[in-house]
């Protein structure tokens, strides 16, 4: 072969230009995709919030732990724990995801100056997040209005709806309820938009609150509770209640609490499941602060696999009775795939088994408010987009 070419030398001198260019670009856009995640994996307990959660009955070892009379969940109708989980997410036949757009309604809120004392209602967002509107007051549940629940705006799973309405179009609140700190219940930026268009407190389980000062919310709007603790702000009583499940946003597990929730007001009281497998608890907190008017139950992102801190369909119903809820409203499903169900199964199984036990059911659309005493029929709206 012959001596290259001052051409030839030219054209590797590009190339080589041009992959160092890709190159640093490449660099720069993965520094601009990962530049929230240190932030959003929150806060690490320190100072007095680390004592307090040291002194905690529920803190045992080193961590946070599940109620000590907690049972093993009834055994589903469906699944094995015979499987590669993670095969199957991935190239799984399951239907994860609707066919169609999911009908989402711009609801309508009650007026800021109802009188309307012993009015409930209820506005489901989508996945959890929820807004509690309670004799003139209003309580906002696990908000999350970000397309991803992940600590990066680019990768983790991504909303199969967008929100029925934007942040800045939500009504004055009276408080912001948190259940625990995974990333479909606790966000970075909606927490940040709620910081300065809100100025309710975030009452958070033990330890929930490192996370939310490090990210700028005023010490004085947060709240943080153990197991059986209340805090009493417009009229309302909230008591943070025992779940069976888990906590963590980085490679530590189980440094912050976890609850459910009851929402009392003089007349009308609401229970929240938080993320919980089924336990004997719930007939313990229905016995000490039932009934209710309305359960807000967690009824997807299901499996065999992990069956101890979350509930299936069927056992959201038998929780719903030990609780001696009057109706219930299913949460934790449509908006995020974060299991290998199909999309429209958790809701399914729960229509039959309501139907098939004599439990009032109601199942909104993403943002249609329910009147708790005149709540819509089921409709099965879900599956014409199946």
């Amino acid at each position: 072969m012959g001596a290259p070419t001052e051409r030839g030398r030219q054209r590797r001198t590009g190339g080589r230009r041009l992959g160092g260019a890709v190159g640093m670009a490449a660099l720069a856009g993965l520094g601009w995709a990962v530049r929230d995640v240190p932030l959003a994996l929150g806060g690490r307990l320190a100072g007095a919030r680390a004592e307090r959660a040291l002194s905690s009955p529920q803190y045992r070892a080193g961590a946070f732990r599940n109620p000590a009379s907690s049972r093993p969940a009834a055994s589903p109708t469906t699944g094995s724990t015979d499987r590669n989980l993670l095969r199957e997410f991935f190239f799984g036949k399951q239907k994860r995801h609707p066919s169609l757009p999911v009908p989402l309604v711009r609801p309508a809120h009650a007026p800021e100056s109802s009188t309307r004392s012993r009015e409930l209602n209820v506005v489901w967002y989508g996945h959890a997040s929820t807004l509690v509107e309670i004799e003139t007051h209003r309580v906002l549940i696990d908000p999350v209005w970000s397309q991803r629940c992940s600590p990066s705006n680019l990768i983790g799973p991504k909303r199969l709806h967008e929100p029925p309405i934007g942040l800045a179009e939500l009504p004055t609140v009276d408080a912001i309820l948190i259940s625990h700190d995974h990333y479909d219940h606790l966000d970075l930026e909606t927490v940040r938009e709620l910081t300065a268009r809100q100025d309710a407190p975030f009452v958070v389980p033990l330890g929930v609150g490192a996370h939310l000062e490090r990210w700028g919310v005023p010490e004085r709007r947060i709240v943080e509770l153990d197991w059986s603790e209340s805090h009493e702000v417009a009229g309302l009583r909230l008591t943070a209640t025992p779940a069976q499940h888990f906590s963590g946003r980085g490679l530590r597990r189980d440094a912050t609490l976890w609850s459910s929730w009851v929402i009392a007001g003089a007349h009308r009281s609401v229970f929240y499941t938080g993320d919980s497998g089924y336990f004997d608890g719930y007939a313990a907190i229905g016995a000490g602060y039932g009934p209710f008017d309305v359960t807000l139950m967690q009824i997807g992102a299901y499996d065999w696999a992990w069956r101890d801190i979350h509930m299936f369909p069927e056992e959201a119903v038998a929780a719903h009775l030990d609780l001696r809820g009057g109706l219930l409203l299913p949460v934790h499903w449509a908006t995020f795939n974060l299991a290998v169900h199909d999309w429209s199964e958790p809701v399914d199984r729960l229509w039959a088994e309501t139907k098939a036990r004599d439990v009032r059911l109601t199942v909104p659309r993403p943002g249609q408010r329910v009147v708790v005493d005149d709540p819509p029929p089921v409709d099965g709206w879900w599956q014409a987009v199946a």
